[in-house]
């Protein structure tokens, strides 16, 4: 309400209140007579002139009465039914901000949607209710069987079973919430071996029915909503349901099925995904089945061709993941993915990510695990030669080249490829490729010209010193090719030598934190009744704490300056001096490679390389002699 329009008041003039005018502080003679003529000619205006009638008379004027305008019979604010009828305990009101329409057609849905939920539950989950479900689905089969037997050529005869057979499946997945209960029963009734048999059901659409029930059955989540006091006992009955499905050649029915999908269909394509997720379900619980998988179908095949596809989708990122968990610590499908030309495939499909970045995270997913299962693939001497024919090295080494997301994941290759006795001709291949030039330049991180970043990605600078490792390990003695490696941590003034020592007292700063914290748990549980077993006291677990908290770079990188020291004076000369203005010395260094030589394994004689080449081992042992000649006494 505006009070200005009920209480109007006159304006005063202008000249009375706006142009008054004032006087000088120091008037002068002048300006005093010419402000008395004005004044006296103001004054005489005035009396010849009436005055003007002024009113101060306050006015009012009607103002529609707002009360008497407001409709009381809608009150409610937005027509809220609710308002008036819901009420709290201190009479206050509340709605629900609908009307009545409104609230009328969510309580249909309500409705609707409650009685859903009762006739798909039904009843709890009890061993009675479970013998019901699979009694329903073995007279769901018995009857679709006999009507498909009796009216092969009539589907109208059987068109009903087999939507009975349909449903009798689907009502089985709730036993994934309740493995404790339904697994074993399911297992000795003989209905998994009856599911099992439906993998050859004509009707495609019953065989994903059933996938779709292995997928639920098989999922590491089972029952974890449910079950959470029973974990010990739902991964016995998940052993048992995964026992019973390989005795019934679910590996075998699972690739036959995958050759009968079209993935152009939404439901076809969805069944693919579930099928590949049963075989990571089963390799979760039981990773030693991998080379069954592999040697008793043609998975690895299907998997290979699906990688290979033009298009992206979820279906070719998961094939990616399912053939890096068969690759992993698995020498026979190593052999046999090397017999399906994979070193090739995967070169073919990773060389596209040399000119463009995967385009979101899903492809980023896919390419990383490509390059997983080609590094898995590359601890097999075989398979070294392999990529090495196939110009795996010059490939990679492009590809390190560009500034792509693809650029670590290209070094990591090259120190799987380059590794070990089996490792020298990928090496030597290297360094004609001209490698060392991309090696150096990541190694010092080099983001503009003449200038470097601090240190590396703490992944990258792994693998890079990995590289460079296998390439003082294997390259031969006195050859041009080693001569090249060394010069470079002579030139620019031992640039990278200094750059090695400096991931060297990152590397100690980060073994330090790390050995500090192990004895302060040591000496929280001093005191306490430990089992000897306990995994602080246990050396080995203790040795693989301190590799992950900088021992494994520390003691690549003191086994790369032992070999530089050894074979160039001059390096020895300024590693030295510059170890001894951080108070270390060359037996910093030996006293890492003694720790290193105690926990290496020893290699078999047959995996000591086909010219009979010294283990990493017997390299080493000759470096501390060599560094520390009473060593060896």
């Amino acid at each position: 309400m505006n009070v200005n329009n009920l209480f109007k008041a006159p304006k005063y003039a202008s000249s009375s209140i706006g142009n008054k005018r004032k006087l000088p502080a120091n008037p002068s003679p002048d300006e005093l007579k010419k402000w008395r003529q004005e004044a006296e000619q103001q004054n005489g205006q005035e009396r010849t002139e009436p005055p003007a009638k002024r009113s101060r008379n306050v006015t009012m004027e009607e103002i529609p009465d707002e009360d008497s305008a407001m409709d009381t019979s809608d009150f409610a604010p937005g027509g809220d039914a609710d308002y008036f009828e819901e009420e709290d305990e201190d009479g206050r009101f509340f709605g629900g901000g609908l009307t009545s329409e409104q609230k009328e057609i969510l309580n249909i849905f309500d409705r609707a949607g409650g009685e859903g939920i009762q006739a798909e539950e039904g009843e709890e989950l009890t061993p009675a209710a479970v013998k019901r479900l699979l009694l329903k689905l073995e007279r769901a089969v018995n009857k679709n069987t006999d009507q498909r037997s009796k009216y092969p050529g009539d589907p109208t005869k059987f068109i009903d079973s087999e939507a009975d057979l349909d449903s009798a499946i689907k009502s089985l997945l709730p036993l994934a919430q309740a493995p404790t209960v339904s697994y074993p029963e399911l297992v000795r009734s003989g209905s998994l071996a009856l599911l099992i048999g439906l993998f050859t059901h004509e009707n495609v659409d019953i065989v994903l029915d059933v996938v779709e029930l292995i997928h639920e059955l098989t999922d590491e989540d089972a029952g974890a909503e449910y079950e959470e006091a029973e974990t010990k006992e739902t991964e016995e009955v998940m052993k048992l349901l995964i026992d019973s499905l390989v005795e019934n050649n679910i590996f075998e029915l699972l690739v036959d099925n995958l050759n009968r999908l079209n993935e152009a269909e939404e439901a076809d394509r969805q069944g693919a995904f579930h099928i590949l997720g049963i075989f990571e379900n089963i390799l979760s619980v039981n990773p030693d089945l991998a080379p069954q998988v592999v040697e008793k179908t043609k998975v690895l095949t299907w998997l290979l061709n699906r990688v290979q596809s033009k298009t992206h989708d979820e279906n070719r990122g998961y094939a990616a993941e399912l053939l890096s968990i068969l690759l992993q610590s698995n020498t026979p499908n190593r052999l046999a993915y090397a017999k399906g030309d994979g070193v090739e495939i995967a070169l073919k499909v990773l060389s596209q990510y040399r000119r463009r970045d995967p385009v979101d995270a899903d492809e980023s997913e896919f390419m990383e695990n490509l390059f997983d299962s080609l590094c898995s693939a590359l601890a097999e001497a075989s398979i070294k030669k392999l990529f090495l024919e196939a110009e795996g090295p010059d490939l990679m080494i492009l590809m390190a080249k560009e500034k792509r997301e693809c650029k670590s994941r290209a070094i990591k290759a090259l120190d799987y490829a380059m590794s070990g006795p089996d490792g020298g001709p990928v090496c030597t291949a290297f360094v004609e490729a001209l490698g060392l030039k991309m090696l150096f330049s990541a190694f010092m991180g080099k983001v503009k010209k003449g200038k470097s970043s601090a240190l590396p990605p703490a992944e990258d600078i792994g693998h890079i010193l990995g590289v460079i490792s296998s390439l003082l390990s294997n390259l031969e003695s006195d050859s041009t090719d080693r001569i090249r490696l060394l010069a470079k941590f002579v030139e620019n003034n031992y640039e990278k030598s200094d750059k090695l020592l400096d991931i060297r007292d990152n590397a100690v700063t980060r073994l330090k934190q790390t050995d500090a914290a192990i004895e302060r748990e040591k000496r929280e549980l001093d005191g306490e009744d430990e089992d000897e077993d306990d995994i602080l006291n246990d050396q080995a677990a203790i040795y693989l704490r301190r590799l992950d908290g900088g021992f494994f770079t520390l003691q690549t990188v003191d086994y790369i300056l032992a070999w530089i020291v050894m074979e160039d004076d001059g390096i020895r000369t300024h590693v030295l001096q510059m170890l001894s203005r951080k108070n270390q010395s060359i037996q910093d260094v030996v006293s890492t490679l003694k720790i290193f030589y105690e926990n290496i394994d020893d290699v078999p004689p047959t995996e000591a390389g086909e010219d009979n080449a010294p283990s990493q081992k017997d390299i080493i042992a000759n470096l501390i002699i060599s560094l520390d000649p009473s060593a060896g006494q």
